[in-house]
């Protein structure tokens, strides 16, 4: 009895040693199937190189194909719908049709339309180049993986590949987190619509008019022409004064013993001349408020008056309120006071 049983584990074991022998010890479905059917190793084997590797491979090439084209397509559709919403975002923010019934309206409302045409145009290669950058990272991480799954299909050890790729992905991240971060931050910039070329930005160290945009760094000139560059990463918070629209805020200081309501009348109508005559360069959007008096001082009453203007046009028109209202407080005889 004992040498019957002995004879049957040992006829159930050799097909195990000779199944391990053909196919490994793993063996593939396509291998095993065939080494029961033949009984053959070398057949198996074959068949295993031959065919089935070959077929998991392109198999494996084919379903990477179709998932990148996937996300690259749900990237694309992303990059339009945050087109949309800008151009959206800009016509509803378009105040070109508010203003006096004046003959410059309509240079003004083309000037304007030209303006926001511009912006939409910069949001959506800004969008573009967005989607370009995610969809070569997809193509890049989605391949990649493929090659590994390749690699291991025709019995490459993978261990020595990725535990050298995660000592170099560690020393990478600690030797070039910054550069790191300016990337990313760059992106998120390039998704937000932050700002661009040729807006007048304030980022805290300087400010002035945004010459160049990249991904890692901004280049920046100010007002003394100086050019400043940032890396996207150290830019903490930004202050975008050109964008969509602006406001001109004015600080009017007159005498104690002055109308204050004649005072404001005079201001108002100065501003609204202003508003009126919608000059190339100055163009103020909508009636100028003025909001009464902000401020006792030492020596002045201060009234503040606002001016809502063309991005980027707000010092442009403050300095032309300011005149016309200089003159015309003369004129009406309201002291501009000096310190006492």
């Amino acid at each position: 009895m004992l040498g019957t049983m002995t004879a049957l584990l040992a006829a159930q074991a050799a097909p195990d040693t000779g199944l391990a022998d053909a196919c490994g010890d793993t063996p593939g479905i396509v291998c095993k199937l065939l080494f029961d059917w033949t009984g053959s190793s070398t057949a198996a084997r074959v068949t295993e190189w031959v065919v089935a590797k070959p077929l998991k491979v392109i198999l494996v090439i084919v379903l990477a194909f179709f998932l990148v084209r996937l996300l690259r397509r749900v990237v694309q559709r992303l990059v339009d719908r945050l087109v949309a919403q800008r151009e959206a975002r800009a016509r509803h923010a378009d105040p070109a049709g508010a203003g006096p019934p004046t003959s410059a309206r309509g240079a003004r409302a083309a000037a304007r339309a030209q303006h926001l045409s511009e912006q939409r145009e910069r949001g959506r290669q800004r969008a573009q180049a967005l989607g370009t950058v995610l969809r070569s990272l997809i193509s890049a991480v989605v391949w990649g993986v493929t090659a590994l799954i390749v690699l291991s299909e025709f019995g490459v050890n993978l261990g020595p590949i990725l535990a050298g790729a995660g000592i170099a992905g560690i020393a990478l991240g600690f030797g070039a987190q910054t550069l790191v971060r300016d990337f990313l931050s760059g992106m998120f910039m390039l998704a937000e619509d932050q700002y661009g070329v040729g807006d007048v930005i304030d980022v805290g160290d300087a400010s002035g008019v945004g010459e160049e945009v990249r991904l890692r760094t901004t280049r920046l000139r100010d007002v003394n022409g100086n050019v400043w560059f940032f890396p996207n990463g150290e830019i903490r918070r930004v202050a975008n004064k050109s964008q969509l629209w602006s406001r001109a805020v004015l600080d009017i200081a007159v005498d104690y013993g002055a109308d204050l309501d004649l005072a404001g009348r005079v201001i108002k109508e100065a501003a609204d001349s202003v508003w009126r005559q919608a000059l190339q360069g100055a163009t103020v959007l909508e009636e100028p408020q003025v909001l009464g008096v902000e401020e006792l001082g030492d020596s002045a009453v201060t009234i503040r008056v606002m001016l809502k203007v063309d991005p980027g046009e707000q010092w442009a028109v403050a300095r032309l309120a300011r005149r016309r209202i200089k003159d015309a407080l003369e004129a009406a005889g309201v002291g501009i006071p000096f310190p006492q």
